[in-house]
């Protein structure tokens, strides 16, 4: 028997791992904060609901699951900016505020840039715990990842790319 075999638990993470869920636990403590001011700047109930179904099903509970592993590791958290208040939007002057459009944008961007440092530690981890974790959030983002694409085409948010459009050849 190896050193890497039994229960994954019990292995040792290697630098890769380490880097990835402590990255991973960064990026998702500051993913809290940034959600919470969408929250505030945001009108649209559709968009309210997503924002709160993000935080509650893929946030915090991607947020403790990391934590957990860290610190059994004994790896140091990273410093972590303090939640937000709820706030009323008519209290934030029109100027100031981030349009619907675009937290849906930003949201968008957050969850592809997700999915693929998920990939990217599912792809590297040696340890079976680590890579199912990594697995099991980036299924979920990948669930609201098209769910917010849907709204984003009903609600006419979307800026897609140039479309190609085969042209009919006449011969």
């Amino acid at each position: 028997m190896g050193i890497l075999s039994g229960n994954p638990k019990n292995e040792p993470l290697h630098y890769g791992e380490v880097y990835g869920l402590w990255g991973a636990y960064s990026t998702a403590k500051a993913s809290l904060v940034a959600y919470q001011v969408y929250y505030n700047h945001t009108g649209d109930r559709d968009l309210k609901r997503f924002i709160e179904d993000m935080i509650r099903s893929v946030i915090k509970p991607s947020i403790e699951e990391l934590e957990g592993i860290l610190k059994k590791n004994r790896v140091p958290l990273s410093p972590t900016p303090p939640e937000r208040s709820e706030a009323d939007l008519d209290d934030i002057p029109i100027g100031a505020r981030i349009n619907d459009p675009e937290i849906a944008m930003t949201i968008s961007k957050d969850i592809a840039q997700g999915l693929v440092a998920d990939s990217q530690v599912i792809g590297q981890s040696i340890r079976e715990d680590v890579a199912m974790l990594f697995g099991q959030m980036h299924m979920k983002k990948a669930q609201m990842g098209a769910k917010l694409l849907q709204m984003n085409k009903e609600k006419g948010w979307l800026v897609p790319p140039p479309l190609h459009k085969e042209k009919n050849k006449t011969n």
